[in-house]
């Protein structure tokens, strides 16, 4: 059974299957009271609270169908609770654990009527809506994950925006209040960094560069290093935001990586298919060899620096392609280490920032898988419970 307050869900404990949603559970400390509940009492229903968002959680977009963020424990397989958003929103999550961010656009009918822009502040804990931050306008698609991102220690926000061109607000989440909107024509999918502003990946090829917190922005461009029409870089990358250090992924399996700041450095490509002792990818028609894919393609494990890659088979411009492998990359070594054949192919992956980390897999047919990210083998196997981009708490 669920309660609903305001626009949040918390989920109760449940000794028997309910009717219409099964058995949602959502563990956590001392029952919460709620006075304003309107359901009559309930012997096998009583409302908790969550602990501090834990590295082991894994935060799961329900995707195109419906809306929400479920949250999932990958130590014991449960699910913990939702928190409630519209449809293409995206979320974010406070670095301190005290809040979640979502990211969104409602209308006052519905689907029509007024807009409204938002960025939506709920309790970590409980769930509940604490406030909500209006600002102008925000770009209206779904499963990115760098369309809303946070600095500076969770006191700024970034969201990008596409009204009437692209452009990005910066939020001052601290004081709950929009501050400003940049221009950036051409340039989308942010990476913050801290104490200074964000970067952004531009139709050109090169990386802008924003000094945001300049009383007057300031942008700069490195040189292209990658061809948007001839070989795309994924715009669900990996990035390590503390190291501020980026690895970017191309259609063709060429991994490049960027040293961010107010003069970024970017590596020179190299091919994971090499890295791998096999052929590298082109963009050939008709050529077959092992390609990234995927929606969300590549997780990265800050402390030891190794990527998790959705692999496939098949020709060139197969990007969307669910992968039927994983192939484990030393990025630093430049050398694929393991390759994890998956039973079903695999559409999203992310892994736990943990010493022994947790890969979690959205499979095609709605499995969340969650393995052992040293061995492959299977912690947990979720039906259902997969959809759109999964993230996790970041140090």
């Amino acid at each position: 059974m669920m309660k609903v307050q305001g626009r949040s869900s918390v989920f109760a404990k449940a000794r028997r299957t309910a009717a219409a949603f099964g058995a949602l559970t959502m563990l956590g400390a001392a029952p919460v009271a709620m006075a304003s509940d309107p359901l009559p009492p309930d012997p096998e229903l009583e409302a908790v609270t969550l602990p501090a968002p834990k590295p082991s959680w894994v935060f799961v977009e329900r995707g195109f169908v419906l809306p929400g963020n479920v949250i999932y424990d990958t130590d014991t397989g449960k699910m913990l609770g939702l928190v409630e958003s519209s449809h293409l929103s995206d979320l974010a999550l406070d670095p301190g654990g005290k809040a979640v961010y979502i990211s969104e656009s409602l209308w006052s009918k519905g689907s029509r009527g007024t807009r409204q822009d938002m960025v939506t502040v709920y309790d970590a804990t409980t769930l509940k809506l604490k406030s909500e931050i209006t600002m102008p306008g925000r770009i209206l698609i779904g499963g990115r994950k760098y369309n809303f991102v946070i600095s500076d220690g969770g006191k700024t926000g970034y969201v990008y925006n596409l009204d009437p061109a692209s452009s990005v607000n910066v939020i001052d989440l601290a004081k709950g209040k929009f501050v400003k909107k940049i221009e950036l024509p051409g340039c989308a999918s942010l990476l913050p960094i801290p104490g200074y502003g964000f970067s952004a990946l531009c139709s050109d090829g090169s990386l802008a560069t924003v000094k945001a917190m300049a009383a007057k922005p300031e942008i700069t461009r490195s040189a292209p290093f990658f061809s948007a029409s001839g070989d795309p870089i994924f715009d669900n990358f990996a990035y390590d935001q503390a190291k501020q250090q980026a690895v970017f992924l191309t259609y063709t399996g060429q991994v490049i990586t960027a040293k961010l700041g107010a003069t970024p450095v970017i590596a020179e490509p190299f091919s994971i298919q090499a890295a791998a002792g096999v052929a590298p990818g082109d963009t050939k028609p008709l050529d077959v060899h092992w390609y990234p894919g995927a929606r969300q393609g590549i997780a990265l494990h800050y402390d030891t620096g190794l990527a998790y890659v959705l692999m496939h088979t098949g020709e060139y411009w197969t990007h969307k392609e669910p992968g039927t492998e994983v192939w484990v990359l030393d990025v630093a070594a430049k050398k694929v280490i393991k390759r994890f054949p998956l039973e079903e192919p695999a559409s999203h992956v992310t892994v736990t920032q943990e010493a022994n980390p947790k890969l979690v897999l959205g499979i095609e047919d709605g499995t969340l898988l969650i393995l052992d990210a040293k061995t492959g083998a299977e912690k947990h196997k979720l039906e259902k419970s997969s959809g759109g981009v999964l993230r996790t708490l970041e140090p």
